[in-house]
């Protein structure tokens, strides 16, 4: 006999993981802040923060207001409810991670004074309050709301009502990480090409307008952002899970993936107190390291889980294909960031004969960065499928994020130990902090191209089971491609994520402009200011990147909900359906594409840094900052946006699936 009530594990844990968080936090904020003047610089960076989220935030409460009234007309209010809730705890664990972040970068810095080891735990750990608030506030939220709506009779309700709560958190997280994208973005274009390039001063000096702008943009973009972004994962994967779950092996299909989720935080937390930096060892090995032993611990934890319930190993088996994929996918991603490895290697040496090669090496060798990626979710979809069907698909998905905690505390450190070098550098701590502050924020680049390697992985598997959970509830059992209506829904969908990319792109580089220009302006027009017997206007490159971001992320975001309810309604299911498909296979291939090349275009220019081939301000260096400002869109705002993109778009259709198959003008 199943036992059911082992279900209190999932809510029990997502409590855990926040109490965890809670503790570190407050471990966090008891650390030494340094000196009075980098209080005031954290303090600066803290009021742009909270001031560009307060906007964001009035923005998204009024659009959620609206999504929800017309879920509650044209659907269910439960939805509605579930909606809103959804929405609530994306935005929550987005602001959670930032006020750390905040709190974690100046003691960082501070830490980094006394030595390498210290201020990397100090940074890990204010990333794993994100990471933990991120999976404990996503299970916590799937857990109850099973609970009140679960209906006996009817075991598909609770996870159909669950749908409102991914979508949720899904059109957050893609406002926050299409606006945060395009806000860092802003300020780092502005700061480097004025700042590096024309006028030869380091990247975070505090001559430099934008500087304050660019450490806000962190924050917004790469731990706010990304927090909304890999909750959006981690609620779709294990969505999709109970969804097909509950059609394919009925109770126990849909409380399992909350139980394989809940060992996932439980290995996490374990996992994030085995991270220390060890003798000579590097900040990248240790985070490496923290994050194949957390999938270890939960891949003994999954299989003694499949025994106790007596369920069939295939499902273990699929869940582990999929942990296995994320680790490949992982190293992937190692090899072609890291500053260690040839890829970067070379595409610095390329700098050497210019900003053209350099930009074609770093872009070929993101483009065969795909191939590994995407071979193995080819390998782990068969092989899934293989052993458990449709269910195995959605088992690997859940399998690779079950470990997000870790995943996401990885994500969250590249961020904090970046603004503790801009701290450090516009302190004036020496060159021995800023260089061990740059070993921080190195090791960062690589771990985040890796993160989002995960999540975009998730992200594929889930929205094919996505797919299929939408092809199940308006009864389609094969999607035929030479319909000429699948046809055009297919290439229509294929169109759409270099599209949005390409939008929030030309968003980037629109704000940009605007941001270079009054750089060059306060340099021009304050006396002094070169010389640093003045300050600048750090307020007015504030507020440029936060009005342009906030006006650059409407278009993107309002289309990838428009666009497949367009298809549905106007072209029929069957386009819909292959819509979806073809939006899948291109936004795949153009999320590893950017999020690979960025980061090894980042890399290339810190290793020129590093003092190779002529260092800082030669002609290689000032090649490679150009390369690394036409990576910082692709890595930061585009690529990373692409995952939640596709979980938008499935999303809406299995949300709206019920109306399309009667009101569309076509079968």
């Amino acid at each position: 006999m199943i036992k059911l009530d082992i279900l209190i594990i999932a809510p029990i844990s997502g409590i855990a993981s926040i109490i965890t968080a809670l503790y570190l936090y407050f471990y966090i904020k008891n650390q030494d802040p340094g000196t009075s003047k980098m209080k005031n610089i954290s303090n600066a960076i803290r009021e742009g923060a909270v001031a560009y989220l307060k906007r964001q935030y009035m923005t998204l409460a009024v659009f959620s207001a609206i999504m929800a009234i017309l879920i509650a007309v044209f659907l269910d209010y439960n939805q509605a409810i579930a909606y809103v809730i959804g929405s609530i705890c994306s935005g929550l664990a987005g602001f959670l991670g930032m006020d750390v972040a905040l709190h974690a970068n100046v003691r960082t810095a501070q830490a980094a004074r006394k030595g390498l080891k210290k201020a990397f735990s100090i940074g890990f750990y204010g990333g794993a309050v994100m990471g933990l608030a991120v999976v404990g506030l996503a299970l916590l939220g799937v857990s109850v709301l099973y609970y009140l709506y679960y209906d006996p009779l009817n075991i598909s309700y609770a996870p159909n009502i669950l749908l409102g709560f991914s979508f949720g958190a899904s059109t957050i997280a893609l406002f926050a990480k299409a606006g945060g994208g395009i806000y860092t973005k802003t300020a780092d274009i502005g700061a480097d090409l004025v700042g590096k390039v024309e006028m030869n001063i380091p990247e975070d000096d505090p001559r430099n307008p934008a500087v304050i702008a660019d450490n806000v943009g962190d924050n917004v973009g790469d731990v706010a952002g990304m927090g909304a972004d890999l909750y959006d994962s981690y609620v779709a994967g294990v969505l999709a899970a109970m969804i097909i779950g509950a059609l394919t092996l009925g109770a126990i299909g849909v409380i399992l993936p909350l139980l394989i989720k809940a060992l996932g935080i439980f290995a996490s937390i374990i996992g994030l107190f085995l991270v220390r930096v060890k003798g000579k060892s590097s900040p990248g090995s240790a985070l490496n390291r923290g994050t194949y032993i957390t999938c270890v611990i939960f891949a003994v934890f999954a299989f003694l889980l499949v025994y106790y319930l007596e369920i069939e190993m295939n499902i273990f088996y699929s869940t582990l294909a999929g942990l296995i994929v994320g680790i490949i996918i992982g190293l992937t991603s190692d090899y072609y960031t890291s500053i260690d490895r040839p890829p970067a290697r070379k595409t610095a040496e390329s700098s050497q004969t210019g900003v053209a090669i350099n930009i074609l090496t770093g872009f070929s060798y993101g483009s065969i960065s795909i191939v590994p990626p995407l071979f193995g979710i080819a390998v782990a979809t068969i092989i899934s499928y293989q052993l458990a069907g449709i269910f195995g698909i959605t088992m690997a998905a859940v399998g690779i994020m079950a470990t997000a905690g870790m995943i996401v505390s990885a994500d969250a450190y590249g961020p904090i130990v970046d603004n503790a070098k801009g701290i450090a550098e516009q302190s004036g701590l020496g060159e021995e902090v800023i260089a061990r502050a740059d070993r921080l924020d190195a090791a960062g680049n690589t771990a985040k191209a890796i993160t989002k390697g995960f999540a975009i992985s998730s992200a594929g598997l889930t929205v094919i089971a996505l797919l299929v959970a939408y092809a199940e509830i308006v009864g389609i059992e094969t999607i035929n491609f030479m319909d000429p209506f699948v046809m055009a829904g297919t290439i229509i969908g294929i169109s759409i994520p270099p599209f949005l990319s390409a939008l929030m792109i030309l968003g980037v580089g629109k704000n940009a402009f605007r941001m270079i220009e009054e750089v060059r302006r306060q340099f021009k027009q304050i006396p002094g200011l070169m010389e640093g017997n003045a300050k600048p206007d750090y307020a007015r490159c504030v507020d440029i990147a936060t009005k342009g971001a906030l006006k650059e992320l409407i278009l993107p975001s309002v289309l990838t909900i428009a666009s497949p309810l367009a298809v549905g309604f106007v072209l029929g299911r069957q386009a819909l359906g292959g819509f979806l498909a073809g939006s899948i296979l291109s936004g795949m291939v153009f999320a590893f594409l950017m999020s690979n090349a960025g980061g090894l275009w980042d890399n290339a220019k810190k290793y020129i840094e590093d003092g190779k081939l002529g260092g800082k301000g030669s002609d290689a260096h000032k090649a490679a900052v150009v390369g690394d400002t036409v990576g910082d869109p692709f890595k930061d705002t585009a690529g990373p946006s692409i995952n939640t993109l596709l979980v938008v778009m499935s999303l809406t259709a299995s949300m709206f699936a019920e109306l399309i198959a009667l009101y569309a003008l076509t079968g």
